[in-house]
C-alpha cells in the first residue's frame, strides 16, 4: 500500500491508522493537524481512522517561539 504525506510518496507495509501514522513519523506529540484526502481529522479520531492505498495526508505540526 502506498499514501502520500505533505506531497512525499510513502509505502506502508499495512492497515494503519492516523495515530500510528504519527507515531512512525515520530510526530504523536504536539500540536499536530491532520488531513485525510481533504478533510480534517479530528484529534478523536486519530486512533479510528483507517488509511488506505493512494490517500492523501496532509500533517502541519505547530511550533512556537517567540
Amino acid at each position: 500500500m502506498q499514501i502520500t504525506v505533505n506531497g512525499e510518496a510513502r509505502p506502508l507495509a499495512g492497515d494503519m491508522t492516523v495515530q500510528a501514522l504519527l507515531q512512525t513519523l515520530d510526530l504523536g506529540k504536539g500540536r499536530i493537524a491532520v488531513e485525510h484526502n481533504g478533510e480534517i481529522v479530528p484529534r478523536s479520531e486519530f486512533s479510528t481512522r483507517q488509511l488506505g492505498d493512494g490517500d492523501k495526508i496532509e500533517i502541519v505540526q505547530a511550533i512556537g517561539g517567540g
